[in-house]
């Protein structure tokens, strides 16, 4: 695959210009182990976002990063981020992880390979630009490159617009968690 993925967006045209749909080319580009610190920056407004609050500093932010390093910089991924850089190059404007998993297959999934999307995210000041889609499509290109058929994510009330667009679906599975005490 490219190193960079460009997704069409429609935008709506300017003031005093009609209505009608502009088209404007996003690039995303495949995260690196020195975009680490801004992917856990902008994993932290994802989960202000989430709970309604920022989330605490702490010690999850530099073993974030350490993972993030080290996972983007394995030869043989089964994590993969996309980014697209805020225009100033200076931060990261929007990111979209995905990991995959190898589960026993079954008649729906034979192979039993599941990619899952997780930590969209767009910087505020960025939001409303189609970056946080062009990085999703770069990232579904990357699962579709690697035989995985089925993927999951869990979407904000925010996020189900663009999902949906992309051809994601409701589903039915429950899901259940259990955390151990640390």
């Amino acid at each position: 695959m490219p190193a960079a993925a460009r997704s069409e967006t429609p935008t709506r045209a300017g003031r005093g210009r009609p209505a009608a749909i502009v088209r404007s080319m996003i690039d995303a580009r495949r995260a690196t182990p020195e975009d680490a610190a801004e992917l856990v920056r902008l994993r932290g407004l994802m989960l202000a976002a989430m709970a309604g609050a920022e989330p605490e500093p702490g010690p999850w932010q530099d073993i974030a990063r350490d993972n993030l390093r080290d996972w983007l910089a394995e030869p043989e991924p089964w994590l993969a981020a996309f980014v697209v850089d805020a225009p100033d190059g200076a931060a990261l404007a929007a990111c979209a992880l995905g990991t995959v998993e190898r589960r026993l297959g079954g008649p729906a999934n034979p192979s039993g390979v599941v990619g899952y999307v997780f930590n969209v995210s767009t910087d505020p000041a960025h939001r409303r630009r189609g970056h946080s889609r062009a990085c999703v499509t770069a990232l579904l290109d990357w699962f579709r490159e690697r035989g995985v058929r089925k993927i999951d994510l869990r979407a904000s009330e925010a996020g189900r617009p663009l999902y949906r667009s992309l051809g994601f679906r409701e589903t039915a599975e429950p899901t259940m968690r259990l955390t151990f005490a640390a």
